[in-house]
């Protein structure tokens, strides 16, 4: 190992993951990439990540040995991540001192950890805005320089056991199972990184392939195995409804009938939706609406509740009866009016410029606002939408959305 620079093992979980407590979804890799491993390399340490060293799910040797070893650990516990927390406890067991821990600050403290200090940080949406992340990899880097020359006990173990002796470990492979990992980490960061810029550019089949090979590297990882079903029924390929039922497989395996991550959930009804709209099998319309409205329950988020109103839309022309036509019509209208305020409270906020998802805010506004018969704001709130420069992709999307909503309005006004 060539390599000389102290080691700083970040112990954290990957993708997007949902936070059940307060229904947030945070996009902990661009915690990773945004704040923390700026912050140790600015440092002056070098970075491994805990995550890409995991394979099977459960912790192993290397893992152990990380967490010993490591001259610094910063475990971010956002979300209540259960192996996060776990891999802290064992890192409070194993060494006194040099443990930094950290947490969106919307995030609560999960076991016994609210007398441990803390670094905290902001998320807008799912992702971190410019200020914000400069803000945290600044101070995140002062936090570990200060740790770093202390050398105070943080680990509440050795607090309440002055006298326990740390475990002390031979050097030997420790070097190459460094090397090794770092290189696995680039690469499984690397097909991540093709897959989004492949769904970006609506090159659909490549983003296919990038997240397979990432599922290679860390089988059965949730936020793996959801952009692999989102790329794969986006891809259409061999053809549009072989691709649905190939997604839906993909995603089987996260159980979305019992799942309350609503990422899953709305993966799912979107293929399920795409189902119904192709086949015009009423079952594929109603699973729609059952993951959908499960989503939005948990979230009341904006994705998940557009889609739940159109498939309203849907399912009320279907009916026979007017008073169940009007009670899905209702439904949706009220679901669009719900997020017509939440995301008008979104807008109101000083940090709204800076969140990575303005773009699909401003669509849904406008279609929301298309159905319900505002037809000014949505004409306001689609130019918005464009002046994003969206991809390709997201147009169509965009434009669908358009279509549905106003036929919805047509459909009320007849009623």
């Amino acid at each position: 190992m060539t390599d000389k620079r102290k080691l700083c093992f970040v112990v954290m979980g990957f993708g997007k993951k949902t936070d059940f407590e307060t229904g947030r979804t945070l996009d902990l890799d661009a915690t990773y990439e945004a704040i923390i491993q700026p912050a140790v390399e600015g440092a002056g340490l070098r970075c491994i990540r805990a995550d890409e060293v995991m394979h099977s799910g459960v912790i192993d040797t290397e893992m152990y040995e990380m967490l010993l070893r490591a001259d610094l650990v910063i475990a971010d516990i956002s979300t209540g991540n259960v192996n996060a927390v776990y891999e802290l406890g064992v890192r409070h067991a194993l060494r006194p001192k040099s443990t930094i821990v950290m947490k969106e600050d919307k995030g609560r403290l999960y076991f016994d950890l609210n007398h441990v200090g803390t670094f905290q940080y902001q998320h807008l949406g799912e992702d971190i805005g410019a200020r914000e992340a400069a803000r945290a990899a600044r101070d995140l880097r002062s936090l570990i320089n200060e740790v770093l020359v202390a050398q105070r006990p943080d680990s509440p173990v050795y607090t309440y056991l002055p006298k326990l002796q740390c475990p002390r470990l031979t050097d030997e492979e420790f070097a190459e199972l460094l090397d090794e990992k770092e290189a696995e980490q680039e690469r499984l960061a690397g097909y991540m990184r093709t897959g989004e810029a492949a769904n970006k550019d609506s090159r659909h089949g490549d983003a296919v392939t990038a997240y397979a090979a990432a599922n290679k590297i860390k089988p059965n990882d949730p936020f793996i195995i959801q952009q692999l079903a989102l790329a794969t029924y986006k891809s259409k390929q061999p053809s549009t409804i072989t691709a649905l039922v190939n997604g839906l497989q993909i995603i089987s395996v996260l159980q979305p009938d019992n799942s309350n991550d609503p990422e899953t959930r709305g993966i799912t009804a979107a293929m399920h939706k795409r189902l119904w709209l192709e086949t015009g099998d009423r079952v594929q319309l109603d699973a729609a609406i059952r993951h959908y409205s499960r989503g939005f329950e948990f979230r009341r988020d904006y994705y998940n509740g557009e889609n739940l109103a159109t498939c309203y839309d849907f399912r009320s022309r279907l009916h026979s009866a007017s008073d169940e036509a009007q009670y899905d019509r209702m439904s949706a209208r009220k679901v669009r009016e719900e997020i017509l305020a939440e995301l008008a409270d979104a807008l109101a906020q000083p940090s709204f410029e800076e969140r990575s998802d303005r773009r699909w805010v401003y669509a849904s506004l406008a279609n929301c606002s298309y159905a319900v018969g505002n037809t000014q704001d949505g004409e306001y709130y689609e130019l918005a939408f464009r002046k994003e420069a969206p991809a390709i992709w997201e147009v169509d999307t965009f434009e669908t959305g358009k279509r549905h909503a106003l036929e919805a309005l047509r459909f009320a006004s007849h009623g």
